[in-house]
């Protein structure tokens, strides 16, 4: 009865203080952001209250091992397994302080500059250095560090360390697509070419950019589906990228219409009616007679916006109220449809006319 009660009292012991010390750790979090309401970093740090709360309790549980008194032939597996467990729990408090920290500096970062981009930048380029360390470092370091703490893989651990080498280059040649998006996802990071939040036109789709991996790229299209691309796409064709040098765009309104349209009067009315649109930033507009065919005129309308998304509402605001305008004020200025006279040439049912009868007398 002996050998069951002891173990149980040890690991309830454990486990009460692993919680009681989580408890307090995440009040003393709670209070020093209340004491400091200008950082985020300890109600960042609060998503590390699991990963320590592991460690605190394979350590607590690794110290009151012995008052266990269990069979001494099984000290070895438990003491590399509560090793092994250590490394993985140090392994994910790590990746959890750093992805604190750094959300913390993004944070601050936006809050002193009002550059969007570069703001936009910052975050691509911290998300795939996290993913980079994260995947490689941190993964790696575990692995092989819980193969060495076992006496019978430490064989297994010493040679693939010998032969990384080896297994580099085999896993290069198998693996070459892959590489190929990892090195173009850390071009783009630290390329800007394109960064999260950026406005694309991709395969003729429009969206916003909304997440950056080290092999896919997901744009997010105006209609909220989702198209994911390999990052090597965004190296090796062209693209649009409405963001880059700035956000402002320029949207354009073609419209067909007559010949007889009062240009001067669809100018001022247009000027009148951008004034009143909060989506015109005010910095230029503009409307012109770009062509002109043998049935009617095209008119380009154009207004600048502060970003992709205004640029798309005036543009649609403006084409519906020209039309309507041009409806109300001037109807024959709305482009007519021509009508053509069927020749009996073309297969119709016309018959020519009866040519009068001449006599010759």
């Amino acid at each position: 009865m002996e050998d069951i009660v002891r173990p149980t009292i040890v690991v309830v012991v454990t486990v009460a203080i692993t919680v009681s010390a989580g408890l307090v750790i995440d009040r003393l979090l709670r209070y020093s952001a209340r004491r400091r309401p200008g950082t985020h970093l300890p109600l960042l740090l609060r998503r590390t209250r699991l990963p320590l709360q592991v460690l605190l309790g394979v350590v607590v549980l690794r110290a009151a091992y012995p008052l266990a008194e269990l069979d001494s032939r099984h000290d070895a597996v438990i003491g590399n397994i509560l090793a092994a467990a250590a490394i993985l729990a140090v392994t994910w408090l790590v990746v959890r302080v750093a992805d604190a920290v750094a959300e913390n500096l993004l944070r601050r970062y936006a809050a002193r500059t009002s550059e969007i981009s570069r703001v936009r930048q910052l975050r691509t380029q911290l998300g795939l250095v996290r993913r980079v360390v994260t995947s490689i470092l941190v993964v790696t370091t575990a692995a092989v560090a819980i193969l060495l703490l076992f006496p019978s893989l430490r064989t297994l651990g010493t040679s693939l360390l010998a032969s990384a080498g080896v297994i580099g280059i085999i896993a290069g040649v198998a693996a070459q697509s892959t590489l190929s998006n990892l090195m173009a996802g850390l071009q783009i990071a630290f390329g800007d070419s394109v960064k999260i939040g950026d406005t694309v036109v991709v395969e003729g789709e429009w969206g916003t950019v909304e997440e950056i991996t080290l092999a896919f790229l997901t744009v997010r299209i105006w209609d909220d589906r989702r198209l994911t691309m390999p990052v090597s796409y965004f190296n090796s064709k062209p693209y649009e990228n409405w963001s880059r040098g700035g956000p402002e765009v320029t949207g354009t309104v073609l419209l067909h219409l007559d010949h007889s349209t009062p240009v001067p009067l669809l100018r001022e009315h247009l000027h009148d009616y951008l004034r009143g649109c909060p989506e015109w930033d005010g910095r230029s507009w503009n409307l012109l007679v770009t062509d002109s065919t043998p049935t009617n005129i095209v008119v380009r309308a154009a207004m600048s916006t502060s970003n992709a998304d205004d640029a798309w509402t005036l543009r649609c605001a403006v084409r519906e109220e020209l039309l309507d305008w041009l409806g109300r004020r001037h109807p024959n200025a709305l482009p007519k449809i021509p009508a053509s006279i069927i020749s009996a040439g073309d297969g119709a049912a016309a018959e020519e006319p009866e040519r009068p009868e001449v006599r010759v007398r």
